[in-house]
Formats: structure tokens, sequence, C-alpha cells
């Protein structure tokens, strides 16, 4: 069962609730599932609530209501075999994503499934020491960075990676973070995505 992470919309300008008879607006909302796949990540505090946190950052940023995704915190030996299976190159790298593609719930009270999101910990720890940043913060930007590439955002051009990094520095900036491409430059090993893959 997905963990809820709510961001509710602000209340009325007078305090009061919304006018009598309005239809609500839903509450803005990415239910996460975090998953424990290898790696320890226990050296990271709160790592589960790290991720929670990013994806409550990424809906509201993106007004993103009644959707759901599942992050996998795994280690490099696990991102490596899904990295040479599903993108024939046989190496670890720091995230993944499996967008679920277009995808109509049976019913409208039925949550969206955007897809999974996959991080090493080995190469997100590795990354984080060499461009000198904190491993939460790095870990979060790697979150935000696979759930944007569910949500269909991609880097494969200038103007789409200008594009993506902005919404990536607006979404980080909620959480307390400096903007992470200002503070170290070209990323070592940039994230990487997959574009398919089924839900299991």
């Amino acid at each position: 069962m997905p963990h809820t992470v709510p961001v509710t919309n602000a209340p009325a300008v007078d305090g009061g609730d919304a006018p009598t008879g309005a239809d609500p607006e839903p509450p803005l909302s990415l239910d996460i599932d975090v998953v424990h796949d290898g790696g320890d990540w226990a050296s990271v505090a709160d790592a589960d609530e790290l991720v929670r946190a990013a994806a409550a950052a990424a809906a509201a940023e993106l007004d993103l209501a009644h959707s759901e995704a599942c992050v996998a915190l795994s280690d490099d030996a696990q991102v490596a075999e899904l990295n040479k299976s599903y993108r024939d190159k046989a190496a670890p790298t720091n995230v993944l994503s499996f967008p679920a593609g277009p995808t109509i719930p049976i019913d409208e009270n039925e949550a969206r499934f955007l897809g999974d999101v996959v991080l090493a910990f080995e190469t997100l720890q590795r990354e984080a020491g060499d461009l000198g940043l904190p491993v939460e913060h790095h870990m979060q930007h790697l979150v935000v960075h696979g759930l944007l590439h569910l949500l269909g955002y991609d880097h494969g051009t200038d103007a789409e990676a200008q594009a993506m990094e902005g919404l990536e520095v607006r979404i980080l900036k909620r959480l307390g973070i400096a903007d992470p491409y200002a503070m170290a430059g070209e990323p070592i090993n940039p994230p990487e995505h997959l574009s398919q893959r089924t839900r299991t």
C-alpha cells in the first residue's frame, strides 16, 4: 500500500472554507511506495521521508493530484543488471526511471500509476562526494529527476535539458536545497532513464 504524501491546497484568503456548492479541488498528492531493494540506505537518516518530501515538493510544483509511483532504494549491482537488461549498458548509473505510460484508472477514485524510479546507493554516494554535495540533497535531486522522467520530461536536447533542469531547481528550492547545477557544474554522470517498462 503506497504511503500518502498529501500537499493540500492553500485555504481561502479569508480563512473560510470554499464557497457552498462549489466542487472542492482535489488535494495535490503523489503517493509513494518506498521499497528497499539493496544498498546501505540505513546510513542515510530518514531516507524514506526524504523520498516522500521530494515527491511532495514535485506534486506541489506541478499541481499533481491523485497519482502514485514506486521508488526503489537499491544498489549498484541491481541497477547494473537493470541497465544491462533494458538499456544494454553493463554498468550502474545513479537513477533509472521506468514510466508506466498513459494509463486511465478504471475507477475515478483510483490513483494514476506513474511508474518506478530506482536509485543506486553506491553511485549516488560516490557522486555526492565527488560533487561536494550532501548525500541527502543529491538523493532528493535524483528522486525529483526520476519522477520528472515518469511524467514525460527529458534532457535529450539542450532545450529539453534546460527546461527540465529549471523545473528541478524550482522543486529543490521548495526543499531548501540550492541549485545543484550552479553549485557543482556539469554532473559527472548525468541522471539517466528508461523510456518504457511494463508494470509488474
